[in-house]
């Protein structure tokens, strides 16, 4: 380590700092920011995914509930890749499977409906919901990898000063320094991961609850014909 430290703006640069640090600081930042690039590219990908599936969803169902003919409104879009044709699709197999033979049980017919169609329903989430674990990984555990490295700044400090015999600022400085910029890049990781990861989960819980209302009313409707059938 350089024991001589100039506190001017260059050598607290970012760069500077992480140039002269210690390869384990070294380590930490870089992971660090790694892992803040990866977070930054999942609340794209989230925030994009998320907000194309709510409004495919929202135009379906207005769709589904202008359409006039299940059957046919399922030949135009029950291959439709969205969590409510999926779940529109389930109910369709289902009722058909059920209603196939000469003799319908109505109460089982109905109870397997909600089955395949609350099925599909958590499949989509699941979906929808993959890769959302790291956020929060990324948002728990970045503080603490940040830690680490402060605590290790702090112990450079006190070895340099031990070797030293001198606590002066041009001494410690360095290791706090890049003690602090660590905690920061941690923080820096952290933060929107733990933001991004309370927005989505937001997100994804309305369009589950969305997906349960879609369920909801076309098993009714299921139902209506199962009561008009003999």
């Amino acid at each position: 380590m350089n024991p001589v430290f100039n506190m001017d703006g260059a050598t607290l640069s970012p760069v500077a700092l992480f140039l002269q640090a210690d390869w384990v600081v070294k380590f930490v930042m870089a992971g660090l920011l790694l892992a803040s690039i990866w977070t930054w590219a999942l609340i794209i990908a989230f925030w994009r995914r998320i907000g194309r599936t709510r409004k495919a969803m929202a135009r379906f169902e207005r769709d589904f509930w202008k359409a006039e003919d299940i059957d046919v409104f399922y030949k135009a879009e029950g291959e439709n890749d969205l969590p409510s044709a999926r779940v529109f699709a389930a109910g369709v197999t289902e009722w058909r499977r059920s209603t196939a033979g000469g003799t319908i049980d109505k109460n089982g017919t109905r109870e397997r409906l909600a089955t395949s169609m609350g099925a599909a329903t958590a499949g989509e989430i699941d979906k929808l919901s993959d890769r959302l674990n790291i956020l929060a990984t990324v948002g728990s555990v970045a503080p603490f990898v940040g830690l680490f490295g402060t605590v290790w700044g702090i112990m450079r400090s006190f070895t340099s000063i031990a070797s030293a015999q001198n606590s002066s600022l041009a001494v410690v400085a360095p290791g706090i320094a890049e003690a602090l910029f660590a905690t920061a890049i941690g923080l820096f990781a952290a933060i929107p991961a733990v933001i991004a990861y309370n927005r989505f989960s937001h997100g994804i819980n309305r369009i589950e609850a969305a997906l349960n209302r879609f369920a909801d009313g076309f098993h009714t409707t299921l139902s209506r014909q199962l009561d008009g059938s003999r």
